[in-house]
């Protein structure tokens, strides 16, 4: 049994009530003595024979109180702090001023366990693989920047801070130092973590037309699978929120997702973010080395956003990795293995680059084991209303304004558009229009089109052409959605054009474009 005796402070009362529990010849493993309390673990105190044990305790002068209690209070403070360590992922050792380990969380255990001496102990320089770090740990207080290091051969960045006596203060020399060491993969969790917050998965795309059910279905079949995939489609339709969407409906999805968009990068920088670099490997490089996002990713995914503006370089060292898993980083020697999926992106025609010798024929077929096409948003119209509502919503909370609604005429104004930068550019359109203007209601003469008009016949990409039929009602859309605002009827539009007034007013009804008001 476990007591809490609570007494009025007076010089050797503890010891008092110690000799009470000798007398009856209880034994004694634990016992915490704080101003007013003495705790005390009697294993061989059982029930019958509190109440003696309790009368007996009140007979010293000065005890007020006596209760059984389940846990003394600092076992359960070594209780809770052992499993709040436990709870942590990143290896956590706490070591003296002379770096000898005195403490580590059981992520830790494999790494101090391995680097034990004959007597058992451990120290920083048998457990750090650089043995001048651990002399500059030492020598520096435990006060050093965060760096990359090895551990028994496996990479870590270390974070390190020194530990205080509270007498002293943080002036005087640490008794110690905690170390904490982060594996790349857990970067890559906190990196994930921080860039996709609210992600829904398949939720997250907004629409019902039929194209986009299409897409999703596809994709819900696809996200099952290890095999790279590819995702073609025009800027802007929303890739990476389809990419992203099937590493959550895949058995990866406790893994980090993380993306590297090829065409913002120079060559140099592209490689190392997603190959990583060693220590030393160019002038600038972070101290000790810097993980990439395949290493980050382990586990995961990888999105390459834009894979056809890949350098034919970066092209060959791509491929390698695909064949077996394998890579270097820049400037390295030894080579990491993990385990990712490859998911790609592209607005270009990669078999007409494969064909000019612009893309490698090899990695194409690698990269496009699974195909996904995302449609344009002119051909998913009908999901227009809701994604303008959704970014109204978006954009009145940001601007902090109250929300707004749209006018008929201006959601027919938003269909009747070809919108060649696709989702993202109705997006920044709507968030102009909201920024823009005061009033509840938002009419067409409130919707900033200014650059939003669709592709005309001699910026049409030929990627961008299915076939004959819908090229020309690419054609005659754009070229009604410029003319009408100026001849703003069928029969003057008609004169215009040199046609008959019949053939006009159906077009205008066909492509759903009606005159502002």
């Amino acid at each position: 049994m476990r007591l809490v005796v609570t007494f009025k402070d007076r010089v050797g009362i503890a010891q008092e009530i110690l000799a009470q529990m000798a007398r009856r010849q209880l034994s004694v493993v634990n016992v915490e003595v704080d101003m007013s309390h003495v705790y005390i673990d009697a294993p061989d105190l059982h029930e019958p024979y509190f109440l003696e044990t309790r009368a007996a305790l009140f007979s010293v002068p000065g005890v007020v109180a006596v209760e059984a209690i389940e846990m003394l209070p600092g076992m359960r403070q070594r209780l809770h702090l052992e499993a709040l360590l436990a709870a942590m992922a990143d290896p956590v050792l706490a070591v003296d001023a002379g770096g000898g380990l005195i403490n580590a969380n059981p992520a830790a255990t494999p790494l101090a366990d391995g680097s034990r001496d004959a007597g058992g102990q451990v120290t920083l320089h048998q457990l750090l693989d650089d043995r001048a770090l651990a002399d500059e740990l030492l020598r520096q207080g435990f006060r050093v920047p965060a760096r990359e290091i090895s551990v028994r051969g496996k990479p870590f960045l270390l974070d390190v801070r020194p530990i205080h006596d509270p007498a002293y203060g943080a002036d005087a020399p640490p008794v110690g130092g905690l170390i904490t060491l982060h594996a790349p993969q857990r970067i890559g969790e906190r990196l994930h973590a921080l860039q996709h917050p609210d992600d829904h998965g398949f939720d997250a795309i907004l629409g019902s037309s039929t194209a986009l059910r299409a897409v999703k279905e596809r994709a819900v079949r696809m996200a099952g699978t290890d095999s790279p995939l590819m995702l073609l489609g025009e800027t802007g339709t929303g890739k990476e929120l389809i990419a992203l969407a099937c590493h959550q409906a895949s058995g990866r999805h406790e893994a980090p997702f993380l993306a590297l968009n090829c065409a913002a990068l120079p060559e140099s920088l592209a490689e190392s973010e997603l190959f990583g670099y060693a220590p030393g490997a160019f002038s600038g490089a972070q101290r000790g080395g810097k993980p990439g996002l395949l290493e980050m990713a382990d586990g995961g995914s990888v999105f390459l956003d834009e894979v056809g503006e890949m350098s034919p370089y970066l092209q060959a060292k791509l491929l390698r990795f695909l064949n077996d898993g394998r890579f270097r980083r820049v400037g390295g020697s030894r080579e990491t293995q993990v385990d990712v999926r490859i998911i790609s992106a592209t607005h270009r025609n990669l078999e007409r680059m494969v064909a000019e010798g612009d893309f490698r024929e090899d990695l194409y077929y690698r990269l496009n084991v699974l195909t996904l096409q995302v449609p344009p948003l002119r051909e998913r119209r009908d999901d227009i209303p809701l994604l303008a509502q959704h970014f109204i919503r978006r954009a009145c909370t940001q601007s902090g304004r109250p929300p707004v609604r749209l006018s008929g005429a201006a959601l027919d104004k938003l269909t009747a558009n070809d919108w060649p930068g696709n989702v993202r550019q109705l997006q920044n359109v709507i968030f102009r229009t909201v920024t823009m203007q005061d009033r509840p209601l938002i009419d067409a003469e409130d919707v900033d089109l200014a650059g939003a008009v669709g592709p005309t016949n001699d910026t049409l990409q030929p990627e961008q052409i299915t076939d004959w039929t819908a090229a020309i009602d690419d054609f005659e859309r754009v070229l009604l959605t410029r003319l009408y605002p100026h001849y703003p009827s069928s029969r003057r539009l008609a004169t215009r054009l040199n046609t008959s007034h019949t053939m006009i007013a159906n077009k205008l009804r066909k492509h759903r474009i009606r005159r502002s008001p």
